[in-house]
Formats: C-alpha cells, structure tokens, sequence
C-alpha cells in the first residue's frame, strides 16, 4: 500500500452509497483501485455547514494527501442561500489548502426534480470557476446524469429522484481518471 496516498472523500448520502451503504458507493469502488487508503466521509443527510462543522475530525485528523469533496444538494433541498453553501465549500477548500491538501471538487450528480435541478445547474457552475481559480482537479459526477438532450436520466437515480442507482454509482466512479491522484 501507498502510504503517501490517502484520500478523504467529504460529502453527503452520494459518497456515503446510500441506500446500500458503503460498499455500494463509488468511494469503495475507488479504493479498490488505487494503491493507497480512500477514507469514505459521506454522511446521509450532511449539508455544507454540517460537513464544514466536522472538518477537523472528518479530513484533518487523517492527514490526507487529498480530499475529493462534494456537497450542496441537500442544503438546496433544505433551502439554505447560495452565499451560504458557497461561502462552506470555499471555507473547506481553503482549510484544506492550508494544510497542504490537494483538493479535488466532486461536481454534484443531477437531481430529477426542476427546481433543484435549476440551482444545481448554478453550483455546479461555480465550482467549476473555483476549480479553474485555484487550479483544482474536478471529477465531474454530474455528467453521465444527462442523456445527450441535456434531460436528466431518471434510469440512474432511484425513485426519490435525487439518489443514485447501483448503475448510477458505477457510472459517477466511471467519470473518475485515477491518474489525477498521482501528482
């Protein structure tokens, strides 16, 4: 095993794998590939201000070289203010980078429900600006979510729309180039 390499991944029910847990989740999948440790810190139901709450403990306290984080649709879910996910998510890369962390951002998945779906559209869009300010990598899990009309593919999602399916988590590990966590 690559001691050098540990990876946190910071997140919500998405990194977590629910609703089968864990070993469904593209985090295990990742881990199964790489020479290293890839620690699964997705928590069913966190928002931004939840995973930010428990940064120490959840990503400093392991030391990573990396950290793949990913979040916001539940804070839209509960309504929370743009500013206020984005001000968490800048937070958290930013403590990150202090400690000499490569940040990578994790694009959230698509949600089948309008409205959601619409603010995603803009976080999605200000992390990738973030990403290319600060020169982070981006996996973007939203992408195999879109047939090529651009309509969500509800056939990756479970019923409640907004949780992949086990397709659907084999589909965002696929969007995952190993080869970024190298350098």
């Amino acid at each position: 095993m690559n001691h050098s390499l540990r990876i946190v991944c910071l997140g919500d029910s998405i990194t977590y794998g629910f609703p089968w847990g864990p070993q469904a989740s593209w985090v295990t999948m990742l881990d199964e590939v790489l020479e290293g440790e890839v620690i699964n810190q997705g928590i069913n139901g966190n928002t931004t201000s939840n995973m930010l709450a428990r940064f120490e403990r959840a990503v400093l306290k392991y030391n990573p070289s990396h950290l793949i984080l990913m979040g916001g649709t539940n804070d839209i879910i509960c309504g929370e203010s743009f500013d206020r996910i984005t001000w968490n998510m800048r937070e958290m890369v930013e403590r990150a980078e202090k400690e000499k962390i490569k940040v990578v951002l994790g694009i959230p998945t698509a949600v089948d429900e309008p409205y959601g779906e619409k603010l995603l559209v803009r976080l999605r869009a200000w992390m990738r600006d973030l990403a290319t300010q600060k020169g982070l990598q981006i996996i973007d899990f939203s992408r195999p979510f879109y047939d090529d009309k651009g309509r969500v593919r509800s056939d990756l999602l479970l019923a409640d729309g907004g949780h992949p399916s086990r397709a659907g988590y084999q589909a965002m590990f696929a969007q995952i180039d190993p080869k970024i966590f190298s350098d």
